[in-house]
């Protein structure tokens, strides 16, 4: 069981832009898949975006180019930039780790996500 811990969300104003960095407790995440997905209130969960160890990155169709998922090496961290965001972005994003895109992609399957950073888009 791996801890991760997500951070870089708040409340933005549409067409704005946010960073969301997810980074393990006491590890780096280079040498794991990580993926993004969602949560708004009163709704199910969503995949979001994955960045695999090989580099293969995946996107869901709503992100229309919006979002880039990438790693921080350095830091051992996954970074999301997320920009033009709109009202319907509004969520708790969680990252987790996976066991790659295809099951995360179609089947949300992951083996241990972080508390989430909540996302709101408002005017």
């Amino acid at each position: 069981q791996v801890t991760l811990v997500e951070s870089g969300g708040g409340l933005v104003q549409p067409g704005g832009s946010l960073r969301l960095s997810c980074v393990g407790s006491g590890f780096s995440l280079n040498d794991y898949n990580i993926g993004w997905f969602r949560q708004a209130p009163g709704k199910g969960r969503e995949a979001v975006s994955e960045i695999d160890e090989d580099g293969q990155i995946y996107y869901a169709d709503f992100v229309e180019g919006r979002f880039t998922i990438s790693r921080d090496s350095a830091y051992g961290a996954v970074i999301l930039e997320m920009t033009n965001l709109k009202p319907e972005d509004t969520a708790t994003y969680h990252c987790a780790t996976t066991p790659g895109i295809a099951h995360f992609r179609h089947s949300l399957a992951i083996h241990s996500s972080g508390q989430g950073t909540q996302v709101i888009v408002s005017s």
